[in-house]
């Protein structure tokens, strides 16, 4: 069986149903479809998704971040957060077991201007690492969403005049790269190890996505153990009507 699952952080789902993503969903006939920042309350939900189970993990802050899931065939279980209270007011993590994997949806804390939240962003990757290597030891995982991090020089348009930007600080990289050496794959580089220019995420100034002057800070990192399923990896830069783009992934299962 082959399942696509795609990930999209849509920066406000209201915003983005009345831009083009309702016919985009259809048009994708995805398996699974794992949202970020939907900045909404499951309660507002006024659109349906015909043939899927959905579910919504909303920040206590009104139009505040979130994660949300829309599946074809309902997960076993779902889990809202990390389980520990001080990271779970956010929305930031949703997770759905399946027979065969663990799907992480995850959107990930910014460390805002000035690095303003990088030492919470820090205390919090060592927490969801942890969440992730455990679920991992009862079966494999795929984990997709904005990372908020663009991991490698090749990852990012300018990397030298960002260093101390949150998002590519060295920091926030190390972070990322302990999460991969513990038994996990990003696929788009697994499978497209010199490919330039393959980016997420465009700042809406200086027609930033217009000159492709880019991120690549949405993923989908799955267990060592998916590597002989993994048949593809896609960024969807072409897809509007968010400052990120869709990034997709093939499994045969």
């Amino acid at each position: 069986m082959r399942l696509r699952l795609i990930s999209w952080n849509v920066n406000g789902l209201r915003a983005c149903i009345n831009k083009g993503f309702m016919e985009y969903f259809k048009e994708t006939g995805a398996d699974m479809l794992c949202l970020q920042e939907t900045k909404m309350q499951a309660d507002q939900v006024q659109f349906s998704f015909d043939g899927y189970s959905q579910y919504f993990n909303s920040a206590v802050k009104k139009g505040y971040s979130g994660t949300a899931l829309f599946s074809k065939t309902p997960p076993l279980s779902v889990d809202f957060g990390l389980g520990v209270p001080e990271h779970d007011t956010e929305g930031r993590v949703l997770t759905a077991e399946y027979p065969g994997f663990y799907l992480i949806n995850l959107y990930a804390p910014n460390s805002q201007r000035e690095l303003a939240r990088l030492p919470y962003r820090m205390e919090w990757e060592d927490v969801f690492r942890e969440y992730v290597i455990k679920l991992d030891r009862i079966k494999p995982v795929v984990l997709c969403g904005d990372l908020n991090a663009a991991h490698q020089e090749i990852d990012i348009k300018n990397p030298k005049s960002n260093l101390r930007n949150a998002g590519f600080t060295v920091e926030e990289r190390c972070k990322l790269t302990e999460l991969l050496a513990s038994g996990f794959i990003d696929t788009y580089r697994f499978l497209n190890p010199e490919q330039t220019g393959a980016y997420t995420w465009w700042s809406y100034q200086a027609k930033a996505r217009e000159n492709n002057t880019g991120w690549r800070i949405d993923y989908f990192i799955i267990s060592e153990k998916l590597r002989p399923n993994l048949v593809d990896a896609a960024i969807y830069p072409e897809v509007m009507g968010s400052d990120h783009c869709p990034v997709g992934l093939f499994l045969e299962l």
